[in-house]
């Protein structure tokens, strides 16, 4: 690499905001658009003053001026996405889940070893700012020996596009699960899932075999004691959007904010108080701060909501920054994998031990809640 990176960013609804950020990076040159929605491309690109780019992923792929490509497209297309541009010899970062088949997270697996490039999945929550400081916090031994974590992503997807309407919840179960399994370094064993309530006729026209609005899980996981429950949702549940998780140990225990935003909540265990029964906990809140450590100077603003002027903008654009502030994080993380010719936190195998479970547990659920072996990666 000289001169900087190319990098194309593929759709442009959510990956209009990594757009700033790749501009941003120091060992990023240039940003390429990739977007079918032709009215959508050309605003992104005159909002950043770039070339209208192109309507598919074809044109990038014979661009030999393009080193890397980051899919944000719909989830259906993204093992196909990923192993044609891995097999193009562009390094690859690709929204979650890394596929919907276990068929094809191999297919990706073996895509990313034939091709030498590299595979990362953008999984936001373990970049999130509330992760880094339940990391931190597991790291120095706060929480004791653990016992028990509960991952939940709820969110209604009526309204969305289409191939998004009785999508299988579990399938995209990363953002829920992948917490406790980059906490521990291992990997789901086994699992038992069962569908909750019946999906509506009118919600079930996305052509996916799932009867179901609400899947629950529990996973068993390699080498630890830990119990996995996870809840995922994505119709017919009267509930705010929520994305994360809690975790509890003998002395420390952690929960996500209600409303998805806003102060963690710790719980204190102590022994019972002299001549009473009962444990004494004490709940206090913690606001999770940003880590500009982590990051170049220049993505440091992109932890929270801002406004932009890059060189080459006719005007300030604003930038939001959901998912715990993770973006420039793993824009960051793809970047230096590809500088430093090293494989990403999230490399291909990783993907697959994140992703493969919530296709088990899907699997389960249409068995009634039989015990499904998860593979090993």
């Amino acid at each position: 690499m000289t001169g900087g990176l190319t990098i194309a960013v593929v759709g442009l609804g959510f990956g209009e905001d990594f757009v700033p950020l790749y501009l941003s990076h120091p060992d990023v040159a240039e940003v390429v658009l990739v977007e079918p929605d032709e009215a959508r491309r050309r605003t992104v690109a005159r909002r950043y003053g770039l070339a209208d780019g192109h309507a598919d992923l074809a044109g990038v792929l014979a661009d030999a001026a393009v080193d890397a490509v980051h899919v944000l497209a719909p989830v259906h297309l993204h093992a196909d996405m990923v192993v044609a541009a891995l097999s193009a010899g562009k390094h690859v970062a690709s929204a979650v889940p890394m596929a919907t088949s276990l068929d094809d997270c191999d297919r990706v697996i073996a895509a990313q070893r034939a091709s030498g490039r590299h595979y990362m999945m953008m999984e936001t929550t373990v970049f999130a700012r509330e992760y880094l400081a339940v990391e931190d916090m597991y790291r120095r031994g706060d929480f004791g020996s653990l016992t028990l974590y509960r991952g939940f992503h709820i969110q209604n997807l009526d309204g969305f596009p289409a191939y998004w309407q009785g999508f299988p919840p579990m399938h995209y179960v990363t953002h829920a699960l992948s917490p406790v399994l980059a906490l521990l370094g291992t990997s789901v064993e086994s699992v038992r899932c069962q569908g909750a309530g019946r999906l509506a006729e009118r919600r079930a026209t996305g052509g996916f075999d799932n009867p179901y609005p609400t899947e629950v899980g529990l996973f068993s996981l390699r080498d630890s004691d830990v119990l996995v429950d996870v809840t995922m949702s994505f119709f017919q549940t009267a509930r705010s959007y929520v994305e994360g998780f809690a975790l509890y140990g003998e002395h420390l225990g952690v929960e996500w904010p209600p409303d998805n935003e806003g102060p963690l909540t710790l719980y204190d265990m102590t022994g019972p108080a002299e001549g009473s029964r009962g444990n004494q906990v004490a709940a206090r809140e913690l606001d999770p701060p940003d880590r500009p450590d982590r990051l170049p100077a220049p993505l440091t603003r992109f932890t929270r909501p801002c406004e932009v002027q890059l060189a080459g903008m006719p005007a300030p654009a604003s930038v939001g920054a959901a998912h715990g502030g993770s973006h420039p994080f793993l824009a960051h993380e793809f970047v230096r994998s590809i500088v430093e010719d090293r494989a990403p936190l999230v490399d291909a195998r990783t993907a697959a031990r994140w992703t493969a479970p919530g296709i088990c547990a899907h699997r389960s659920a249409l068995a009634g809640g039989a015990a499904v072996q998860v593979p090993v990666y």
